[in-house]
């Protein structure tokens, strides 16, 4: 094939609507905001959308990428209106000289800004009107996205991870890519199709190892071939407050018919597993006593109230406090707390120093007020590793300049940024040894599992009060329609 001019950009932001403040410049600069060669250097050997793409292009030699704004932040509040109007100006201008032969966009498909609860169909809707229906635009997203149906027709072809935790990034990414080559070579454009459901699910039993999505992503992989390109599940992102928030199912085809009927279909599938997605959670009082009578080795309890990758602050005091009640006696880890503040008094006063502390309750006392304690500084660190485990791997995370603290047997690991504490390299850094471990407190969720499910003899999840609350009715919500909460 000859040499093909192809343009790239990326946004991969997943907004939570009930997370305190907005998700400003400073957060996507401090994880991804690059743009040219050095943004794919940067992530080359990664199982990331633009460790993929550098492969891509680099078993093609002949291939031009011309590589716009990259951007993501860990999930969080609202992004602010000027940084997203700063993203899009910026990759519709590097767009306007035109002459691209293809467009790929790396979207999350659950950004919300301050202003616009469906970011991704706005920015879908102006590439689209600079590049015309002429040039071919494909996109890759997680499936915990809240895309409008329009979204489908906008492209003209993509996919989404089938995987939860998502250690197949680099493969949707890789999908999407395809079906972009296979347009070049001169085949018929796909046509997409998106059906949704009028619902909003939790998460937690979406995981790809057994379950009810697990299911229909194996009713997704048999519809596959021939006509249908690409059969890709949904299953939204409930604290995200959008009028497109819910399940569904993203169809590309060469045939429109067959596109919509099979992306009906399978959004079918989820609608009748309906009651399977539900879930209840012990209290945290519950969950700990349970926790400690588990059978012996590493033992996880999950805080998914406060998990960052479902917009959590890393601030909510509620499980830390029932953890420095029961007076625990076992090796204990409590990752994490996000505290600048405090990460600089424990740098401040030195390694042994003893500091009297308010943990969590710093961004807002609305999940209940900090913990009084004395710790001690065990640790300092610069906060920077790269994962070695199956979920972004390769990708180098930085914490900012972190503190280990201890109290009694309990650590406490306090962080000047927000990163998820699911990889090993974050233990690793704070010379934490999770085999002498008993029990593992972790603002956490799902993809926690990834890495961390072979070394636990059990993992626990309890409610507690957080951004990412287990109780969506008592939420505020605006632009999802009442009726979606109904059984």
């Amino acid at each position: 094939m000859s040499a093909q001019r192809i343009a790239v950009a990326r946004l991969w932001f997943e907004g939570n609507s009930f997370t305190p403040g907005v998700t400003g410049l400073a957060a996507f600069q401090s994880r991804e905001w690059n743009a040219g060669p050095q943004a794919l250097a940067r992530y080359r050997g990664t199982a990331t959308e633009l460790g993929a793409l550098a492969a891509f292009f680099d078993e093609r030699p002949g291939w031009q990428a011309t590589i716009l704004r990259c951007a993501s932040a860990q999930p969080g509040g609202p992004m602010g209106d000027a940084v997203f109007a700063a993203w899009l100006d910026e990759v519709l201008e590097g767009l306007r000289p035109g002459g691209w032969d293809g467009v790929y966009l790396s979207l999350h498909g659950a950004c919300i800004t301050e202003s616009d609860p469906e970011a991704d169909l706005t920015l879908l809707r102006a590439i689209r009107g600079v590049l015309g229906r002429e040039v071919p635009l494909v996109a890759s997203f997680d499936p915990h996205g809240n895309l409008s149906p329009e979204v489908a027709a906008l492209l003209d072809g993509g996919s989404i991870y089938r995987t939860y935790p998502h250690v197949d990034m680099d493969a949707a990414a890789r999908r999407a890519l395809a079906q972009l080559e296979r347009m070049l070579e001169g085949a018929p454009r796909g046509h997409g199709a998106m059906a949704k459901r009028p619902m909003v699910l939790h998460s937690f039993h979406m995981r790809d190892a057994g379950g009810p999505m697990a299911e229909v992503w194996e009713e997704a992989a048999s519809r596959e071939g021939g006509a249908v390109l690409d059969a890709s599940l949904l299953g939204g992102f409930a604290w995200g407050d959008s009028p497109h928030a819910g399940p569904g199912a993203m169809v590309f085809s060469t045939s429109p018919a067959l596109a919509a009927a099979t992306a009906d279909h399978l959004a079918d599938q989820i609608a009748a597993r309906r009651a399977r997605f539900d879930v209840s959670l012990p209290t945290p009082e519950a969950a700990l006593a349970s926790a400690l009578t588990a059978p012996e080795g590493l033992v996880a309890l999950l805080d998914p109230a406060d998990n960052p990758l479902s917009g959590g602050i890393c601030d909510t005091p509620g499980l830390l406090r029932v953890v420095l009640a029961a007076g625990l006696t076992v090796p204990t880890v409590f990752a994490f707390l996000h505290d600048a503040a405090l990460v600089a008094r424990a740098a401040a006063a030195g390694m042994g120093a003893r500091l009297e502390v308010a943990l969590g309750g710093q961004v807002t006392s609305a999940f209940g007020p900090p913990v009084a304690a004395v710790a001690v500084v065990e640790k300092l660190t610069e906060g920077r590793f790269t994962n070695s485990g199956p979920m972004e791997r390769g990708a180098p995370v930085d914490l900012g300049p972190t503190a280990l603290l201890r109290l009694g047997a309990v650590q406490v690991v306090v962080t000047s940024r927000k990163e998820a504490a699911i990889d090993p390299g974050f233990f690793a850094l704070h010379g934490i040894d999770l085999a002498a471990t008993r029990l593992l407190v972790n603002k956490a969720k799902n993809h926690f599992r990834a890495a961390f499910a072979g070394q636990c003899s059990a993992i626990l999840e309890c409610d507690t009060a957080g951004p990412a609350a287990l109780d969506l009715a008592a939420l505020p919500f605006r632009h999802v329609p009442p009726g979606h909460f109904a059984r």
